[in-house]
């Protein structure tokens, strides 16, 4: 780069009219400040975090948090004997989050952060598969069907669990009028092969939770009747950071004795940047010793239970400063205005002749709704309409047996401000106004969205900016 290449403004560098191919790998270097402004604008090509209301992904943290995981950035995580700090840390959000869900003794905790929940589901479920073995073969009977059962309400990473870990998959499927498991579905299911029953606290497709204290009891019952110790993994991606702060005597969590396990997203309302997931057992004899690797080549000795190896320290060190930074008060207060919001959203839509909400008790701030009869468009013609105002709104249809319901979803955030729905709810309204008017009709098919089927919008944004190949 020559003196006179520097002293151009940016804008007028060859790089900003040079084609960069991507399948190729480059051969020379180009000044830091060019990269940056090049993937920079790059990047505006994608939509705005915080209008993108399908995400329950933190979008904003303090300036304080986003230095601190600054400071962190350089630390791999695993590397416990270089980085034992980080590795209390780890340790300390373990057992905070033990006395958050009630633990008998939050001191005897395990746990263990992760990617993500998908990524904590999938350990849990593993310790619970090793641990039914484990009784199967020393009561001498065969361990060689296990089972695992579950509602079509849950993410995709429990078919995933299934399908990697050889665990025959029994799936509870939804209905029309009823988008969570019942009792006796679990109960129709569940037998002496079972290694758990995966409950949802707040569900992703319509933002309820499954009866967590009856299907408890029932496998109490079952225990009593049939000595079958059926534990359960709450999946407590979306709520396990709402439920405790907004309804503390709502019972989910350890106070009910077949609760083993609990994953919760730090990165969702744990109100932490991606990507921090947790698991937390109910004490030591949750978590199988078998699994728990020891490593002892970074200096010393060093047990890991993760998927994952190397990885980053800082986002779990942002779920520590949130913890000490907000406290039980702030994050009910900040949770206490979520819901608020999602509240008035709820009732606004309610009120208006365009639709019917699916889910008024709000166990979460999410409102999920439906357009009433047949105002002559659909919800996938509005979700489209409204990303032209720059909303991103999923659009979709509920799994098997309930895949007519097709819906929207709204998640509310700390950073969707009071204002900023009053804006949303005028432009739904002429939205819904200028399609009446339009009357697009229904679609031959209904064409997936950014949440329902991101492989499909990847593949079209690639093609759309050149990253892929015809």
């Amino acid at each position: 780069m020559t003196d006179t290449d520097a002293a151009m403004p940016i804008h007028g560098r060859p790089a900003f009219r040079t084609h960069i191919d991507p399948f190729t790998f480059p051969e020379d270097s180009l000044p830091p400040d060019e990269v940056y402004e090049l993937i920079h604008t790059g990047l505006m090509l994608d939509g705005r975090e915080t209008l993108n209301l399908a995400s329950f992904v933190t979008t904003w943290m303090e300036p304080q948090a986003e230095k601190l995981i600054h400071d962190s950035l350089r630390k791999n995580h695993i590397d416990h004997e270089e980085y034992p700090a980080a590795s209390l840390m780890e340790e300390a959000c373990v057992h905070m989050l033990g006395d958050l869900f009630h633990a008998p003794d939050p001191a005897e905790v395990v746990g263990v952060a992760t990617i993500g929940s998908s990524e904590a589901i999938m350990l849990g479920l593993l310790a619970h598969k090793r641990r039914w073995r484990a009784r199967r073969t020393a009561a001498g009977l065969p361990a060689d069907r296990p089972n695992v059962v579950f509602g079509a309400e849950t993410h995709v990473v429990w078919d995933k669990f299934a399908d990697y870990f050889d665990v025959e998959m029994r799936k509870i499927p939804m209905k029309p009028d009823r988008f969570v498991v019942s009792a006796d579905d679990v109960e129709a299911q569940v037998d002496e092969n079972t290694i758990a029953v995966g409950l949802v606290l707040g569900t992703t497709h319509i933002g309820e939770s499954d009866p967590i204290e009856e299907i408890n009891d029932l496998l109490l019952q079952i225990k009593a009747d049939k000595g079958w110790d059926i534990p359960i993994h709450v999946d407590g991606a979306s709520c396990a950071f709402i439920a405790p702060f907004a309804h503390p005597d709502f019972l989910f969590d350890f106070r009910l004795e077949q609760v083993a396990s609990i994953n919760a997203s730090g990165h969702k309302y744990g109100l932490v940047y991606p990507g921090v997931g947790w698991l937390v057992f109910r004490d030591r004899s949750q978590l199988p010793e078998e699994l728990v690797f020891s490593v002892n080549y970074l200096g010393g000795a060093q047990p890991t239970y993760t998927f994952n190896f190397s990885r980053g320290s800082a986002m779990i060190e942002a779920q520590l400063y949130n913890f000490l930074r907000l406290g039980r008060a702030g994050y009910a207060a900040i949770v206490s205005n979520m819901l608020a919001n999602a509240q008035h959203l709820n009732e606004r839509l309610s009120e208006s002749k365009w639709f019917e909400i699916l889910n008024p008790g709000l166990a979460e701030p999410v409102v999920t709704f439906r357009l009433t009869g047949d105002p002559g468009f659909d919800v996938y013609h509005l979700s489209g309409r409204l990303r032209e105002h720059g909303w991103i709104v999923p659009a979709y249809s509920l799994p098997p047996d309930a895949e007519d319901v097709h819906l929207m979803r709204i998640v509310v955030r700390r950073d969707l401000s009071r204002q900023m729905i009053d804006v949303l709810l005028r432009d739904l309204d002429d939205a819904c106004t200028h399609l009446a008017a339009e009357k697009p009709g229904e679609r031959t098919g209904v064409a997936p969205d950014l949440w329902t089927a991101p492989a499909l919008i990847a593949a079209h944004q690639k093609a759309r900016t050149g990253q892929r190949r015809e």
